[in-house]
């Protein structure tokens, strides 16, 4: 079982650190404008043993079919190929991240996200989960018709309760400082859990297994019937 997981770990370069919380894309839409992580949480991570190993956080990527999910998660250097199979509302359960993607060359995607969430949030109590929407295929648009469609994300992002940002899986623009705001949120959000549940015990850097990190794929026909759902 191990063995069979251990290749959804990216491989990490050996300073894998955040010192200081990465800034948002842009702050029309931004859940937080704190620039250090939480005193509690720092203090934990000094008195650190070095425990090797790391903290568990649940990712879900949904979004239409061809918006660039696989993109994404691949330029995030994700290793293994794309296998689907069926799955339940169990797999929305969880998540401490929800990642909303759509194609910036495709407004219909981004009027899709909405129910994509929807789905989500269904599943996870509220506020559990940090929600992220996400414009793709920035590198096949002007930055005129950019522009124009993230006055609309913007405007969703909102609506939604949502940090947005604009990347670029072919460049990869955006792509790994989008990634370090989703870790330090994620990894701050489950150090304070753990510090709440043990008071007057230090949380265990580095306790956790690994990174979960699960995509959803639904193609959505042109009458907007509910689609097949699938992941990778």
């Amino acid at each position: 079982m191990k063995s069979s997981l251990m290749h959804l770990v990216p491989p990490v370069s050996r300073e894998r650190i955040i010192s200081q919380f990465p800034k948002w894309y842009t702050p029309e839409a931004c859940l937080q404008f704190k620039e250090h992580f939480h005193a509690q949480v720092r203090t934990a991570c000094q008195q650190s043993t070095g425990t090797a190993g790391l903290k568990i956080s649940k990712v879900v990527v949904v979004g239409d079919l061809h918006v660039g999910k696989t993109s994404l998660i691949n330029r995030w250097d994700t290793a293994g190929q794309e296998k689907f199979k069926c799955i339940a509302s169990a797999y929305y359960r969880g998540a401490e991240v929800i990642i909303t993607v759509f194609d910036l060359a495709d407004i219909q995607t981004l009027d899709h996200t909405k129910q994509w969430l929807e789905d989500a949030l269904r599943e996870n109590e509220p506020g559990s989960s940090f929600i992220f929407l996400v414009g793709t295929k920035k590198d096949l648009v002007s930055d005129a018709v950019c522009e124009r469609t993230e006055l609309d994300a913007i405007r969703f992002a909102k609506e939604m309760q949502a940090e947005y940002w604009s990347v670029s899986a072919k460049t990869g623009e955006n792509v790994k400082e989008f990634f370090s705001r989703v870790a330090a949120l994620a990894f701050e959000q489950s150090m304070i859990k753990e510090l709440e549940s043990t008071p007057g015990h230090g949380a265990q850097i580095g306790a956790g297994n690994l990174i979960k990190l699960e995509k959803n794929i639904m193609e959505v026909p042109e009458d907007n019937a509910q689609g097949s759902l699938s992941c990778c």
